[in-house]
């Protein structure tokens, strides 16, 4: 969020923003899904569902990046097509999700490991 609203106000570059944030694509893409599928062999079903849609997109995100461009986030497309505002409305939604899984991981996960 904060890479995004400094391209916003013009504070770095375009494709220093962008190199910044398509170094973390991969590695959230991962943590993501090793969540989704600790989640699913701990039949912990609702926090499963909850992160399957989440991590879908990350992966569809993914995948789906036109051959040529640098990265999910791309220099030459960030300012077109209003792109900055939805990245930063993702942005701003993942971390809504985010600190919700937080407090539940926290108040539905510790209650059952200190139960054992």
């Amino acid at each position: 969020i904060i890479t995004l609203s400094d391209l916003e106000c013009d504070y770095i570059n375009a494709r220093s923003c962008c190199s910044k944030l398509n170094k973390w694509v991969v590695p959230e893409l991962i943590g993501h899904a090793i969540v989704t599928v600790l989640m699913l062999i701990s039949l912990h079903w609702f926090i499963f569902l909850l992160n399957l849609p989440v991590a879908t997109w990350n992966i569809y995100r993914f995948i789906m990046v036109p051959s040529g461009n640098m990265g999910v986030f791309d220099p030459t497309e960030i300012h077109n097509r209003g792109q900055l505002k939805s990245h930063m409305k993702e942005a701003m939604i993942k971390l809504g999700f985010h600190l919700l899984c937080f407090f539940m991981y926290l108040y539905r996960l510790v209650p059952q490991i200190a139960a054992r």
